[in-house]
C-alpha cells in the first residue's frame, strides 16, 4: 500500500509544481504588453540632398595684352577691388613712343592735307590728288588712335568689382601677349551646381508651378546650414548619358563674402512625397549598417525584416521599401525580444503615436 501511494503523491507534486510554474509563466507574459503600431501613410515633404560645386558668379582670367616688363603691382592676393581699379602697370615706353610717332605722322598728314585743299580750290591739282590727302590723313589718324589703344593696354584695371586671386607673375617679369596674370572672382552671387537623377527630375518637373521658383538651402563644408536661402533658376539642356544626371543651378546671394569660388557642399531641396509611409525612428534597430524592424504577425510572433529608408525627417524615417501600410511593427521593448518569440501586444493607432512626436510633415 505504501508502494502505490508514494508515487501517487510524487506524481501529484510534480503536477502542482508544474502547473504553478505555468501559471507563473503566464502572469508574466501578461505583465510584459509591448506597444505595436503600423506606418502611417501621409503626404509629405522630405529634404533630398545633393552634393554641389560652389562658384563665383563671374570669375575670370585676367591676361596681359602687350607684351613688357611688369612694372607696377597695384594690388594683392585676396583683395577686393573695384570697378575700373588700377592692378597692374606693363612698361609703357615703348608704346608711349608708338604713339608719338603716330601723333607726329598725323600732324604731317593733317598740314598735306591743307596745303593740297587750298591747291584744289584753285584748280591747281585735281580732286583725286585732295581726295588721297584725305585718305592718308584719315589713316594716320587711325594709327593714333591704334597707338593709344596700345598704350591703354599697359594699365590693366578691373572690368568688375570682385577679389584677386594668387599671382601668377611677380614684379619685373617680362610678359608675353596672353600671359596670365592672376583671376578675378565676383563674389557678390554664387551659382551653385548640383546633379539630379532624371527620376527625380521628372517628378521635380511635373510638381513645378510655372509661376514658381523652388527655394533651397546650402549646407557647407562644416555642416552650418548657409544663413541665405537659394534659388534654383536654371536646368542644363542635356543629361549625362554616363550617370544618368542633369546639372540644376541654384543662385545664392553673398552679401558677407563668405562664399567663395570653389568651395564644395550639399544642396537640401524639399521635395514632396505623396503617399509615405511614416515610422518612428525609435521602432528601428541597425545590423550591419542595414535599418530593421521588428514585424508582429497574426500569431503575436515577431520576425525582423530589413527596410529601405528613402529619407530621413525629425524622429521619423520615410519607408522606401520593406513595409506596407497593413504591417504591425513593434514600437518598443526591441532589446527585450528574440526573433519568432511570441509576445503580448498593444495595437495604437499611427496617428497617436506620430503626434507624440516632434514631426513636421505637410
Amino acid at each position: 500500500m505504501k508502494r502505490i501511494f508514494m508515487p501517487m503523491v510524487l506524481g501529484l507534486y510534480v503536477l502542482l509544481c508544474h502547473t504553478g510554474c505555468e501559471s507563473k509563466k503566464e502572469e508574466k507574459e501578461e505583465a510584459t504588453q509591448f506597444l505595436v503600431s503600423s506606418p502611417l501613410v501621409k503626404d509629405t515633404l522630405i529634404t533630398k540632398e545633393y552634393v554641389s560645386q560652389i562658384h563665383a558668379i563671374s570669375h575670370i582670367e585676367i591676361r596681359a595684352l602687350e607684351k613688357g616688363y611688369l612694372q607696377k603691382i597695384y594690388v594683392d592676393e585676396g583683395q577686393t577691388v573695384r570697378k575700373g581699379q588700377l592692378m597692374f602697370q606693363i612698361m609703357p615706353a615703348m608704346y608711349e613712343a608708338e604713339l608719338q610717332k603716330a601723333q607726329a605722322e598725323a600732324s604731317f598728314a593733317e598740314i598735306e592735307y591743307q596745303n593740297t585743299k587750298k591747291l584744289a580750290s584753285g584748280n591747281v591739282v585735281s580732286p583725286n590728288e585732295l581726295a588721297m590727302a584725305k585718305a592718308k590723313l584719315n589713316k594716320a589718324k587711325a594709327e593714333v588712335s591704334m597707338a593709344q589703344v596700345h598704350l591703354g593696354f599697359t594699365q590693366i584695371k578691373a572690368p568688375f568689382d570682385g577679389i584677386m586671386d594668387h599671382f601668377q607673375v611677380r614684379l619685373g617679369s617680362l610678359v608675353d601677349e596672353g600671359d596670365l596674370l592672376t583671376t578675378l572672382s565676383d563674389n557678390s552671387k554664387m551659382w551653385v551646381y548640383f546633379n539630379v537623377p532624371e527620376a527625380e527630375y521628372l517628378d521635380y518637373k511635373t510638381s513645378l508651378q510655372s509661376d514658381h521658383t523652388t527655394k533651397v538651402k546650402l549646407e557647407m563644408a562644416n555642416h552650418q546650414v548657409f544663413d541665405y536661402p537659394g534659388e534654383v533658376q536654371t536646368i542644363e539642356a542635356d543629361f549625362n548619358n554616363e550617370t544618368g544626371n542633369i546639372a540644376f543651378r541654384a543662385t545664392f546671394p553673398n552679401p558677407k563674402g563668405l562664399l567663395r569660388h570653389g568651395e564644395t557642399g550639399n544642396i537640401l531641396m524639399e521635395v514632396p512625397m505623396k503617399n509615405a509611409l511614416l515610422i518612428p525612428q525609435k521602432a528601428t534597430f541597425e545590423v550591419l549598417d542595414k535599418k530593421y524592424v521588428y514585424v508582429v504577425g497574426n500569431d503575436n510572433k515577431i520576425k525582423s525584416r530589413e527596410i529601405t529608408v528613402a529619407a530621413e525627417l525629425p524622429h521619423i524615417y520615410v519607408v522606401q521599401e520593406g513595409l506596407s501600410k497593413d504591417d504591425r511593427i513593434l514600437l518598443e521593448g526591441l532589446r527585450l525580444v528574440r526573433e519568432n518569440e511570441k509576445i503580448h501586444s498593444k495595437y495604437v493607432e499611427p496617428k497617436s503615436v506620430l503626434s507624440q512626436l516632434n514631426l513636421y510633415a505637410e
